[in-house]
């Protein structure tokens, strides 16, 4: 959805500019704060502070996880304010309007960072009553052309432009079963979590398509495009995230994480596919879609019943549903990379893959189902 925002600055509620002093319970009694609760909080001391704090909704125009990395035009708009300010950024997200308005007048929060309606043909962002220095300095730099310029960052980040690393052939040696030249590590790691070498193999080519020096603008490194973040979770140093077996080894690592995670799916190779979901789009939006599953009553440890409501995470009636807790996601992109990764794991099992469809209201989404049949490689 493209819009232009005609950031008016406007003040959210009045509040009474009478000192008030918060009473505060000690072990020794009650006494009273020496601190103002209603002390402007301004421009200066948002600075002095080093943080600023924004309000929003989730949603693909505002904000939302990304491997790990926040996108969103009103996120990014906000982030290159901060920036202008020099402060961090600190976004936090409501369930509607009507919690970001009482949040900004109870002055937890700097400014509402969503188009607000404020007359006929208006949208901007909303600034609390305290901050006439913060409305001056964020209508001095904001401009239109901003969020064209934010909109063309945020497709270029979400397209494979965006990820260094040079393309290698699926399989190295089709005649000879050899797929790539980590075939020894992934045989190696995959036993310790009881995976099939060859899916794990399958995985790397789509993150990586066995590059060991790719990383994407998310910052993800090496053949099985670890965060760095991660790394430290998995004990992997920072300094050897590139090197190929050990980058493999904490993938594997994480793979079982994921898979005790998941321990509830009771069926192997169905687990299989939410761990690799959970890899790409995160474990806590494929549990958004298991209770999106579950509420329209379907097998939520079915990977075929749950695809279509981590498709359905990129439509607003889903995202908004009060079961889920962690709101939009690009539900396309994850179904496909499971998708992807069965196909190749298929291919390099000798198992063919016939297409099918998942809906969701009705509407067909890409999507595909296995058939087992033997073709090209001899499959076990």
């Amino acid at each position: 959805m493209k819009y232009a925002i005609s950031l008016i600055i406007v003040f959210a509620f009045c509040c009474c500019q009478q000192k008030q002093q918060e009473p505060v319970v000690t072990p020794w009694g009650q006494i009273t704060d020496t601190i103002p609760t209603d002390d402007d909080f301004d421009l200066d001391a948002i600075q002095r502070n080093g943080e600023l704090i924004a309000l929003t909704l989730t949603g693909p125009e505002t904000y939302y996880d990304y491997h790990g990395r926040h996108l969103g035009t009103q996120y990014m708009l906000a982030q290159r304010f901060a920036d202008k300010i020099g402060v961090m950024l600190r976004m936090e997200v409501c369930r509607d309007s009507a919690e970001m308005l009482q949040r900004l007048n109870d002055g937890e929060a700097d400014l509402i960072c969503y188009p607000m309606r404020h007359h006929k043909d208006s949208i901007g962002w909303l600034v609390g009553t305290d901050k006439e220095d913060l409305s001056r300095e964020l209508a001095v730099w904001y401009h239109p052309s901003l969020v064209d310029s934010v909109k063309k960052e945020e497709e270029f980040l979400l397209s494979s432009r965006s990820v260094k690393r040079r393309v290698f052939s699926p399989m190295l040696n089709r005649a000879g079963g050899v797929i790539s030249h980590y075939d020894g590590f992934f045989q190696r790691y995959a036993s310790t979590i009881r995976w099939d070498w060859r899916l794990m193999a399958a995985q790397c080519y789509q993150e990586s398509t066995f590059d060991p020096q790719a990383r994407s603008w998310a910052g993800a490194c090496g053949l099985m495009q670890i965060m760095p973040g991660t790394a430290d979770h998995l004990g992997l140093p920072r300094a050897n995230i590139y090197d190929p077996e050990q980058n493999i080894a904490a993938a594997a690592k994480y793979l079982g994480e994921l898979d005790r995670n998941f321990s509830d799916i009771p069926e192997r190779s169905e687990r299989t596919k939410f761990v690799l979901a959970a890899y790409n789009g995160g474990h806590f939006h494929i549990r958004d879609a298991m209770a999106l599953a579950r509420k329209h009553g379907k097998n939520a440890v079915h990977w075929r019943e749950v695809e279509p409501y981590v498709l359905g995470l990129s439509k607003p009636e889903y995202y908004n549903d009060p079961v889920v807790k962690y709101g939009y996601m690009r539900g396309s992109e994850t179904v496909d990379y499971v998708r992807k990764i069965h196909e190749r794991w298929n291919g390099y099992r000798g198992v063919k893959t016939v297409r099918s469809s998942v809906t969701v209201n009705g509407t067909p989404q890409k999507a595909k189902r296995e058939r087992k049949k033997k073709y090209q490689i001899q499959a076990d």
